[in-house]
């Protein structure tokens, strides 16, 4: 769960994941020396949760990854991701923490891995049942519909929601990609990692969930990260021609 500035959001979120009735669960928060205080309040989240019930000195509940600064989304899902990897997880969901993932579909991301043994999970907002709140309005429904139909085209791919931030990765696909190698600091990130996933051979399916609009905090969403979107899925598809 990467954190800029969700001091707001986090406690509340922390809570819904820390009770979700799966044994073996950790909740590891990447922050990129948020300076509302984010990254003070995950550590006093941690220490909270892990002197609870369930957790023990090898075992800890939740962790905090500090980060010099703010550095790119994609990025600290790449290092999130890779640190999980590297303490033994079997499954690495990737959410946000404003909120607009439902929580409860976690167990279902994780069922539908092991049912069907799919490589990665989308929690997909254009599947049939998937919907988006009403409070996005029209301008931001169509800019992201349209995202996901241009990545889609450009990629041949189909995956209905490959700009998707709520995801389960089993290890195996998260190894085969090469988190090290992907060049997306942004939001693209979601595009690229899903992309060669499937490249590398792991197969992806998509559960409805229902999106819901922040209700505190800002989107970090910019000029700079809608560049980098546009131009990622065409660097992808260059890249593949040649063989890479």
């Amino acid at each position: 769960m990467p954190t800029y500035n969700e001091a707001a959001n986090l406690p509340r979120i922390a809570e819904a994941v820390m009770a979700l009735p799966l044994p073996g669960l950790h909740l590891k928060v990447v922050d990129d020396d948020s300076p509302d205080g984010t990254g003070r309040i995950a550590d006093e989240l941690a220490a909270k949760y892990n002197a609870g019930a369930g957790a023990s000195p090898d075992r800890p509940r939740m962790s905090v990854l500090h980060r010099a600064g703010k550095d790119g989304l994609g990025r600290a899902y790449a290092a999130g991701m890779l640190a999980a990897l590297d303490e033994g997880a079997r499954f690495v969901v990737q959410m946000d923490a404003d909120g607009s993932h439902p929580v409860h579909v976690v167990p279902q991301l994780l069922g539908t891995a092991l049912s069907t043994r799919a490589g990665f999970v989308v929690g997909s907002r254009y599947v049939d049942g998937g919907t988006l709140d009403e409070e996005w309005g029209r301008h931001r429904q169509l800019l992201s519909r349209f995202a996901n139909r241009y990545a889609r085209t450009v990629l041949d791919t189909k995956i209905r929601d490959i700009t998707a931030g709520f995801n389960l990765w089993t290890h195996r696909a998260l190894r085969d990609v090469d988190l090290a190698s992907l060049d997306s600091a942004g939001y693209s990130f979601q595009v690229e990692l899903k992309f060669l996933a499937v490249r590398r051979g792991h197969n992806g399916v998509e559960i409805p969930i229902r999106f819901e609009e922040r209700t505190e905090g800002v989107s970090k969403m910019n000029v700079a990260t809608q560049v980098e979107s546009a131009l990622v899925p065409l660097r992808l598809r260059v890249r593949n021609r040649r063989g890479r």
